[in-house]
């Protein structure tokens, strides 16, 4: 409790929200050997381990604007150590309550 009464919310606690909030929402993952996932955010783990569903490999191209054939995985684990960036797709932000372009 704070001075004023009220309950503090630790940062894990913030953290665990925001998570929490992105569950079921698109997310590209870039890999360390040039691959990206794009697939439904179902879980995490303290090791940084994502498990997307319904994903989709692109492989890396040499031309920027040509990702070629998505190969589709399914259900897909992305060791930690692997994972370069994560990015939520920006229309499933919208549909987000605290995630927007000003956060």
């Amino acid at each position: 409790m704070n001075s004023n009464g009220q309950r503090e919310v630790s940062s894990s606690s913030q953290a665990r929200q925001k998570l929490e909030g992105l569950l079921n929402k698109n997310m590209r993952i870039r890999m360390t050997d040039g691959r990206t996932l794009v697939g439904l955010f179902l879980c995490t783990d303290r090791d940084c381990n994502v498990i997307l569903g319904s994903a989709q490999e692109f492989l890396k191209s040499s031309d920027t604007f040509s990702q070629g054939e998505p190969r589709v995985l399914g259900l897909a684990m992305i060791p930690g150590h692997h994972v370069v960036s994560i990015e939520v797709e920006a229309d499933s932000l919208e549909d987000a309550d605290g995630f927007g372009a000003n956060h």
